[in-house]
């Protein structure tokens, strides 16, 4: 069979390269002619749009980092990976399933931000009643608001530090080159000592497994192997999920 497809596909090839340009009682094959011409251009009202679609191709492109690194994303998403691991359930749930429950809590907790955004900023940007400029710092400014809430002192004082500038008076003047990056890192501290809570209680059950099985002897049965049925068994009758969730968004502070 594939020595066939093989010997078709030549026949095709060779019939391609022989193939006259003038068939059917003459008449000529059309053949398409495509080219690309790059020029120059003075007038405004063709430069301005083409820059607007520049940018916004740019915004759309980083899109996935800022709601992963500006948002509760991060947090979240550190969080059920520390609780999978502890459970030692391998690749069950998987990355994805992970990935897009971490993404609808936090389109669930930035929905009031989403929704200012629109409102403020993406609606009127797109009536014309304001420039891309504006709309940026509008919808900016959410955000920074979100992020504040959520920010530590010590993570500002540090950057602050790092970069060698003059403390602000209030938290409100932070710039984004502190605030962006003192979020970011006291997101990712906040969602390893979440990790770290819940990977205690799996780590006393494998104590346990592992305490009772030297007792009887079974030393070369794997402590591991017998522990994961009475964790996953403890955390459904627990209701891990649900404490799961409801413990990671309680810990945002939102006002």
């Amino acid at each position: 069979m594939v020595k066939k497809i093989i010997s078709l596909a030549a026949v095709f090839i060779v019939a391609l390269t022989i193939f006259p340009k003038t068939a059917y009682a003459g008449a000529p094959v059309p053949w398409i002619d495509m080219g690309i011409t790059i020029g120059g251009a003075n007038d405004p009202a063709v430069i301005v749009p083409a820059l607007h679609i520049l940018f916004l191709v740019s915004i759309i492109a980083l899109a996935p980092s800022i709601l992963m690194l500006l948002t509760g994303f991060t947090r979240i998403v550190i969080a059920m990976h520390f609780v999978r691991a502890a459970m030692a359930t391998q690749q069950m749930p998987p990355n994805q399933v992970l990935v897009g429950v971490a993404l609808i809590l936090t389109l669930f907790l930035m929905a009031p931000a989403l929704t200012e955004i629109n409102d403020n900023a993406l609606q009127p940007l797109g009536r014309s009643e304001i420039s891309i400029e504006e709309a940026i710092e509008r919808g900016m400014e959410p955000l920074r608001k979100f992020m504040r809430d959520q920010v530590e002192d010590r993570d500002v004082n540090l950057f602050f530090q790092l970069s060698r500038m003059e403390a602000v008076a209030t938290i409100e003047e932070i710039p984004d080159s502190i605030l962006i990056p003192a979020f970011v890192l006291g997101e990712l501290t906040k969602g390893f000592m979440i990790g770290f809570l819940m990977y205690l209680p799996f780590i006393v059950i494998d104590m346990v497994v592992a305490s009772v099985l030297m007792a009887m002897g079974m030393m070369m049965l794997p402590p591991a192997m017998i522990s994961m049925p009475f964790k996953l068994m403890i955390f459904l009758l627990a209701g891990g999920w649900s404490f799961l969730l409801e413990y990671v968004l309680r810990t945002f502070r939102v006002t």
